[in-house]
């Protein structure tokens, strides 16, 4: 990676230092730095919570970052407006470091670019390759927690997938999106050495079991964004489940296996 893109990361983390405001997830020669901030930017009729992961190729500045955008209070179209608007945007700036401007900017247009004022009238796009599906995960255990966190986050964002990572007593993933994505990313589960055994050692995923893969009902939220949450206590699980609108998922999958 080059000097411009770890003094930029520098910067970066010291700007957005509240909690869970920036987050590195993997830095790499090969796939350059992966990271995560969450913002909140006013729409002119209040704060809009959005959370933007970006990826800085080994060339970055002079190869344009990618980014995906999430938000629990946009829907899917208008998150997909404002990613394309940062990239258009990115554009603008190549060849000098940009992710700051572009968070600035964006706090500026954001309420133009996503059509806030309409957020009410617009429907969630589906799936670019058919009906959206989803899928319900059960994970047997997690003992690299924090880098097993990380690997499904990165596999989300790379599939276009959203959803949930619930982790408590149970360990449950929420996967909604297109179906080859989803199966690509059931695949990756299986295949690849997420975790460590009890001696240590690189393990796949052998204990995983699909408890639900199907259409997305019409009944059910579609979600839009990919997020972890702890989870202390059953109640907690159910009530996080009837937060996102996903109730009718956790009485028939879930409400057994606690």
């Amino acid at each position: 990676m080059s000097d411009i893109a770890l003094d930029e990361i520098a910067v970066l983390s010291a700007i957005y230092c509240e909690k869970d405001e920036f987050t590195l997830l993997e830095e790499s020669d090969e796939k350059g730095i992966l990271f995560r901030i969450q913002v909140a930017v006013e729409t002119g009729s209040g704060k809009t919570r959005l959370s933007l992961v970006f990826n800085l190729p080994p060339e970055y500045p002079s190869c344009l970052p990618d980014v995906s955008v999430s938000s629990e209070q946009l829907t899917r179209q208008q998150c997909q407006r404002v990613r394309q608007s940062l990239l258009e945007k990115s554009s603008e700036l190549r060849s000098e470091p940009m992710v700051h401007e572009l968070l600035l900017w964006l706090q500026q247009n954001i309420a133009d670019i996503a059509c806030i004022e309409q957020a009410g009238s617009v429907d969630a796009a589906p799936a670019a390759d058919g009906e959206p599906w989803m899928a319900l995960l059960l994970l047997d255990h997690m003992r690299a927690k924090t880098k097993y966190t990380k690997i499904i986050e990165k596999w989300t964002l790379e599939l276009g997938l959203t959803g949930r990572l619930f982790m408590g007593k149970l360990i449950l993933i929420v996967l909604q999106g297109a179906k080859r994505s989803i199966k690509e990313y059931v695949h990756l589960q299986k295949t690849v050495k997420v975790d460590v055994d009890s001696a240590g050692k690189k393990c796949k995923e052998k204990m995983m079991r699909i408890l639900s893969d199907a259409p997305l009902p019409k009944t059910y939220k579609e979600l839009t964004s990919f997020q972890v949450k702890e989870i202390s206590s059953v109640e907690e699980l159910k009530r996080e489940f009837e937060l996102v609108g996903l109730l009718e998922l956790y009485q028939e999958f879930v409400c057994s296996l606690t």
